[in-house]
């Protein structure tokens, strides 16, 4: 019989340390010319600033805004480097209990799903390391081999990650009150509380407080 729930696991700082800046640091660092890498390097170093305040302001916009970075990166480069991109960035970088909760979800009966505001082709060799089943993410717009710099709409943040996990139960016929939801920040509210099994995961204080009102579980992961 097939799986009737699923364990929807938000990524950053839920189960890695690391964020997209840090993803788009990797690619900076590791195309094109010396000169160029060193021109893309700086201005993502100085732009950390405004990313984060961004970030923390609106997420929708924060997205739209930073993706604009991935313009003119070839498709079949973006694709090879997010290899050796996981290999160096995001599994060092992972919790180390990070695998446990997913075997959990899955000794359970729940089908693994990433729900996560990364590009899609960033995320995909972590997904298949970690034994994901499937994975929601944003998608770059490619045209001529060529990323534009825009993401596919709809954009994978806040609310819209709440919309994702409905489509998803009704497509694969799944029991929204039955499947657990996993992120580490307030600005995943709405994604916690479609799920009938919420849990707050290394979370920021605003969600810690959210999670202490509604009693649901909060784990602390090393």
């Amino acid at each position: 019989m097939p799986p009737q729930k699923a364990a929807f696991f938000d990524v950053d700082g839920t189960l890695v340390k690391t964020n997209v800046v840090h993803v788009y640091a990797y690619y900076a660092m590791n195309r094109g010319s010396v000169l160029g890498i060193a021109g893309r390097t700086l201005s993502t170093a100085l732009s950390v600033p405004l990313f984060g305040v961004m970030d923390a302001l609106d997420r929708k916009t924060f997205n739209e805004f930073f993706y604009r970075y991935y313009a003119g990166l070839s498709e079949d480069r973006l694709i090879t480097i997010a290899e050796d991109m996981f290999e160096d960035v995001l599994q060092p970088a992972l919790f180390e209990q990070s695998q446990d909760l997913i075997d959990q979800a899955r000794r359970s009966g729940c089908k693994v799903v990433l729900v996560t505001g990364a590009l899609d082709f960033t995320m995909r060799p972590l997904a298949r390391h970690l034994g994901a089943d499937d994975l929601i993410a944003n998608k770059m717009q490619f045209v001529g081999g060529k990323a534009t710099g825009k993401v596919i709409p709809p954009i994978i943040e806040g609310a819209n990650k709440a919309n994702a996990i409905r489509a998803y139960c009704v497509k694969e016929n799944l029991s929204l009150d039955k499947c657990h939801g996993y992120s580490d920040s307030a600005s995943d509210y709405a994604m916690l509380a479609v799920v009938g099994r919420p849990t707050a995961v290394n979370p920021d204080l605003r969600l810690r407080s959210i999670a202490r009102a509604y009693n649901w579980p909060i784990l602390d992961l090393k």
